[in-house]
């Protein structure tokens, strides 16, 4: 996933950790214009925090933890985003994507909910029309 990543987004400087510890000091030592979290891989949430307390902006990977409750739970802990992987060969477009809304002053949940909202909704029925979406006065 890492290598995928590296490749998908050659242009940017990437810096890369396989595990928690190593992804908790980076993001404690360093600024970033955005980290992408992996939820299962190397505990993700738990990173969130590190990354919010250093106000980087952090996105959400994920496969197994692909559910309404991760989806509030990233919204919740601050994320400006949440990717499936299976979208990663699109990561260079929703990266940009991100950044467009994000370089407006406007969350990044909407153009989720737009791109994503019918796929979610078949997939977890009403769970789907729970998630509390922030407004973009909510982003930092």
């Amino acid at each position: 996933m890492l290598e995928t990543i590296k490749e998908q987004l050659s242009e940017c400087d990437i810096t890369t950790a396989n595990n928690f510890e190593i992804a908790r000091e980076f993001l404690k030592k360093n600024k970033f214009d955005l980290a992408i979290l992996d939820i299962m891989g190397v505990r993700g949430f738990d990173l969130l925090h590190y990354a919010k307390e250093n106000k980087i902006r952090a996105v959400m990977l994920t496969s197994h933890a692909m559910n309404a409750e991760s989806m509030q739970k990233s919204i919740d802990k601050g994320a400006v985003s949440f990717l499936p992987k299976e979208e990663l060969y699109r990561i260079e477009e929703l990266i940009a994507e991100i950044f467009g809304e994000l370089n407006k002053g406007r969350a990044h949940w909407p153009k989720l909910e737009e791109r994503m909202g019918e796929r979610f909704k078949k997939e977890w029925g009403e769970m789907w029309d729970r998630i509390r979406f922030p407004r973009d006065m909510d982003i930092d």
